[in-house]
């Protein structure tokens, strides 16, 4: 996903944007919004933009399956894209076919993104924090929802339906980490077929239900992964949901752009289903885009620490269309 990142920092002619942004990405991935909201605040306007931008949305649209699935890194991506689609299902909730849910979404793919960057492939820090600090068990079973994507649930399946073969076939698997694996996979068949239901207005069984009330255990009984396996690929920074990635490098400013995930946020939606009104609780990304002096780049520790003492930039402006402070 560098070649997005690369289209308007060569001085071919006239005024250059020395730095882009996470929106530019999902522009070339065909999301109309970022490429408002990037016009909106003056992204656009510089030497080129959209003839480079053209080239580049042209050329990622003409992607095969195949290319898109050449390696668990694009097929992370692959499996964002139905996040940036804004002719939604006609059968969707009415909250998730304004504005204010496309910016969410533009958040969601960015916020992944950003830990895609972050080299963090088998990431399982962020549903786990999620869903400890945005969604814990209730005493009592309650009705909750399924952000209804069965696409990206199905990616997402057969995405870790290949590394779990690929892992045995080349012998690479230590012991327990196909059968996680697999866990995962019929997780996230059970949300596709949840999805699938919710679009289609039919009833939820008690089952279900339960599996979404229960999510936050579900999600961290899948990272306990064997203490000798942990103590190789995380530290105690990783025990964290935040990180922060610098992305472009300005040697002109003597600038770094980083992007960064804070601690999740709660999101209240009301839902109106066969089972009545209501409004559920869930969590989102947090999601950040700065500058900052190329030689102090941020590890995610220094980032954390910033978090605490409040220190943090803040975000985006185009956040704001479904943030309240």
């Amino acid at each position: 996903d560098k070649k997005p990142f690369t289209m308007e920092i060569i001085p071919n002619f006239g005024p250059v944007r020395a730095f882009p942004r996470g929106l530019d990405i999902c522009a070339v991935l065909g999301s109309k919004r970022a490429l408002e909201i990037l016009e909106e605040e003056g992204d656009t306007e510089y030497a080129e933009y959209y003839n480079q931008l053209d080239n580049l949305k042209e050329e990622f649209s003409l992607k095969t399956i195949e290319e898109w699935k050449q390696n668990l890194y694009w097929r992370w991506l692959y499996a964002l894209l139905p996040l940036l689609e804004e002719n939604k299902d006609t059968n969707l909730p009415c909250l998730m076919k304004g504005f204010a849910w496309i910016d969410k979404e533009l958040q969601t793919v960015l916020g992944s993104w950003t830990e895609l960057r972050h080299d963090t492939i088998l990431y399982a820090k962020q549903s786990y924090t999620m869903a400890g600090k945005g969604m814990p068990p209730k005493p009592k079973l309650t009705y909750g929802y399924v952000e209804p994507y069965p696409e990206v649930y199905a990616r997402l399946e057969e995405m870790m339906g290949d590394l779990r073969n690929n892992l045995i076939a080349l012998d690479l698997a230590s012991e327990g980490i196909p059968e996680k694996i697999e866990e995962f996979e019929e997780l996230l068949d059970k949300l596709k077929i949840i999805s699938e239901k919710e679009i289609s207005n039919i009833t939820l069984n008690n089952e279900e239900y339960k599996l979404i009330w229960d999510i936050g255990r579900k999600l961290e009984s899948l990272r306990e992964f064997p203490s000798e396996i942990l103590e190789k690929i995380t530290s105690d920074a990783d025990e964290r949901m935040e990180i922060v990635a610098d992305v472009h490098t300005d040697v002109n400013t003597g600038q770094v752009l980083e992007e960064g995930v804070g601690s999740p946020f709660n999101i209240y939606v009301i839902i109106d289903d066969t089972r009545g009104i209501r409004i559920c609780r869930g969590a989102v990304f947090s999601y950040y885009e700065f500058k900052h002096p190329m030689n102090d780049r941020l590890t995610d520790e220094k980032w954390q620490e910033m978090g605490e003492k409040r220190e943090r930039p803040s975000q985006p402006n185009w956040v704001k269309t479904f943030i309240a402070e």
